[in-house]
């Protein structure tokens, strides 16, 4: 592979001898369009390319469409060896992170979520949208100030869209003041307040004044009547085409009957939303008041993308209150969405790339003539293998220039052949 460690990030005009998703090999020509980094040409690879600074050797190497992260929590990543959490459920997680989150000023809001976003880029995530606390104690804009900072220092290498996420104890005055202060959509959680609907209509409100978007932690519950996915795809089935209206984790959708999906679905999908499913974190907290025949805490995936619904899958936590794992890789979210939503390996790796991207409101990238060059190389025979084993190994390419390169090196013992 040609040495760009020194150099980057590099604009590159071709990766050749790469494996494809359906197995062909292939060179990949790189160009600029419109100020943004695009794929010009994908043509069978040839058998003697010739091999320059601007040239990428992916031999050997799966290149897929970049990951784009739809559901992430920068401001509380990496908190948990400093808080010490419980192992417990939802609501305990959010009462540790609540009374934690006082001690953390704004320099460990933005050392924090730097880490884990350059995490994220050396696995090959190349955009992700973070939900930041409007916090209850001291400054409450502190975390949005320090995520808004980093997206300012990491522009060159990720792309990072912020919701500014309000609870029903803050003013919606805190909410404008966010958007104002670098926050992108409006965020909350309506189904987890005293008056589901008042709140949904309250954050909706704002997001239609401001005309922004919307992305909401939506029913993040498994029994109850108290879901409000209803409602909300109601009130946002007139807004313009292109405004993000964003579901995410709506785990009591997986534990609906199937009468009660095929009337509530398609009003989803009428609708224009997309749903992000969270395996890894909703797995974690979901569901420990059932020790036996324990629930998922994931949502109705294929019924969903059977309605026409765009369906994401998402990180969420990372060593927080709300999961004390997670290692920034999008291809550790399409295993468990394989294994634990029972999706099909291809399409568990398109909801967290061009499905990802979609919900996001992204333009299409990957390795197709006109889409952007988002685009991640993971060494492996085929797209089984590299989501199986999940090597290190890694090329993450964003708005077509090298961001991060990932090799590591094994040495084993070779066994003597034993001899009866």
């Amino acid at each position: 592979m040609t040495d760009m460690k020194d150099q980057l990030p590099k604009q590159v005009s071709w990766l050749r001898g790469a494996t494809l998703v359906d197995g062909s090999v292939v060179d990949v020509e790189l160009g600029r369009a419109d100020g943004h980094g695009i794929v010009t040409r994908v043509m069978p690879a040839a058998a003697d390319p010739p091999v320059d600074d601007a040239t990428v050797d992916l031999t050997g190497y799966v290149l897929m469409t970049a990951p784009a992260e739809p559901h992430a929590h920068l401001d509380k990543a990496l908190s948990w060896d400093v808080l010490r959490p419980p192992l417990t459920d939802l609501p305990g997680a959010i009462a540790s992170w609540r009374t934690g989150s006082a001690a953390f000023d704004e320099d460990s809001f933005r050392d924090r979520a730097g880490a884990a976003a350059m995490a994220m880029v050396r696995n090959g995530t190349t955009a992700v949208r973070t939900h930041v606390d409007i916090l209850p104690t001291g400054d409450p804009l502190r975390g949005v100030r320090a995520v808004a900072a980093v997206r300012a220092h990491l522009h060159d290498v990720i792309d990072i869209e912020i919701v500014a996420l309000l609870k029903d104890y803050s003013s919606v005055e805190l909410l404008y003041a966010a958007l104002d202060a670098g926050a992108d959509l409006v965020g909350g959680s309506p189904h987890g307040t005293a008056d589901p609907q008042a709140e949904l209509a309250r954050l909706l409100d704002v997001a239609e004044r401001r005309g922004v978007g919307a992305d909401l932690h939506t029913d993040e519950f498994l029994v109850g009547d108290h879901h409000t996915i209803a409602d909300y795809a109601m009130r946002v089935s007139g807004w313009p085409e292109g405004r993000i209206r964003t579901a995410s984790h709506c785990t009591r959708l997986g534990t609906m009957s199937r009468s009660e999906l095929d009337e509530l679905l398609p009003r989803i999908a009428e609708a224009g939303m997309g749903v992000v499913t969270n395996p890894i974190t909703n797995l974690y907290l979901q569901g420990r008041n059932h020790p036996v025949g324990t629930p998922r805490g994931i949502t109705a995936i294929a019924a969903l993308r059977e309605a026409g619904a765009p369906v994401a899958a998402g990180a969420d936590n990372v060593r927080d209150p709300f999961n004390p794992l997670g290692r920034s890789d999008a291809l550790e979210t399409a295993a468990l969405t394989v294994i634990a939503g029972h999706a099909h390996p291809e399409v568990a790796v398109a909801m967290v790339t061009d499905e990802a991207r979609r919900v996001m409101g992204l333009p299409a990238a990957g390795p197709r003539i006109g889409a952007r060059a988002e685009l991640l190389a993971v060494r492996g025979a085929g797209l089984l293998e590299v989501l199986a084993t999940a090597p290190a190994d890694r090329v993450a390419i964003h708005d077509g220039a090298v961001v991060s390169i990932s090799e590591t090196r094994t040495w084993t013992a070779s066994a003597k052949k034993v001899i009866a």
